[in-house]
């Protein structure tokens, strides 16, 4: 996990004057140029993109052209997730997703073995030796720590309670508030693994969930993509690319694969 690769990286030559000035020219007149459009953002960092937008709309008063592509629309938009959260769930699961979005987890690749012991006697003291489940030990302990740390948390737990943690999970939550706890877990076992499936699973079958697609492929493009890619090749036998290219069409097909590489 201390070896991830990214996708996307800062753009050295940077020049947010010339990006705009070559977007608004990309948007304007017969058609739009998503080609052009798609070699500028698809090689911009984050901090990058959202520099480009808001230059943009001091300039022009308009991000129209954005509108042509809905995965441009995603990489220039940032939508209030924590606002949308608070509107859509409730209670524990609320309280969990809202604090996986306050930038508060570690992120460092640091481990502390008497903190990951401390952590499963705490999480095994909230589920397993009470009445009910304490979701608040559960919420802080698997949002705040770093993954390396959540991983010998798991071992410690199953060496003191004999009891895998995905199992006691199964056994000490239900609904929606388990898939959470669920997903937590198996992205701090192997994230990269953990989001090639949902690559995968969000392809295959009938029609495809471009919400997930544009979720995961952006997000990880400047921490891990170029792992998640080797890892998609490993389990399924076929490159990102290529499986974005069978599923996947016309603009939005194009930046996907601009962003994979």
């Amino acid at each position: 996990m201390g070896n991830c690769q990214p996708t996307i990286v800062p753009y050295e030559d940077f020049d947010v004057v010339a990006d705009i000035k070559a977007i608004r020219k990309a948007c304007k007149g017969l058609g739009t140029d998503e080609k052009a459009i798609i070699e500028i953002l698809a090689n911009r960092s984050s901090a990058q993109r959202q520099e480009i937008k808001q230059a943009y709309f001091d300039k022009y008063d308009d991000i129209d052209c954005t509108l042509k592509c809905a995965l441009l629309y995603y990489l220039v938009h940032e939508r209030d997730l924590e606002a949308d959260i608070e509107g859509d769930t409730s209670g524990d699961v609320r309280n969990l997703l809202t604090a996986l979005l306050q930038g508060n987890r570690d992120e460092t690749w640091e481990v502390d073995e008497e903190l990951a012991e401390q952590d499963a006697t705490s999480l095994i003291e909230a589920g397993e030796e009470q009445f009910g489940t304490d979701e608040s030990t559960f919420n802080y302990i698997l949002a705040m720590r770093n993954y390396l740390q959540l991983q010998a948390t798991f071992k410690a737990y199953e060496q003191l309670s004999g009891t895998e943690i995905l199992d006691a999970i199964k056994n000490e939550t239900a609904g929606t508030l388990k898939k959470c706890y669920k997903a937590l877990v198996r992205v701090a076992k192997n994230p990269q693994l953990y989001f090639a499936r949902r690559l995968h699973d969000a392809m295959k079958g009938a029609g495809t969930d471009e919400d997930t697609l544009i979720r995961i492929i952006v997000v990880r493009s400047e921490f891990d993509l170029e792992t998640i890619k080797e890892m998609y090749l490993e389990k399924y036998d076929v490159s990102l690319k290529d499986a974005i290219k069978d599923e996947c069409s016309g603009d939005f097909k194009r930046l996907l694969v601009a962003i994979c590489h």
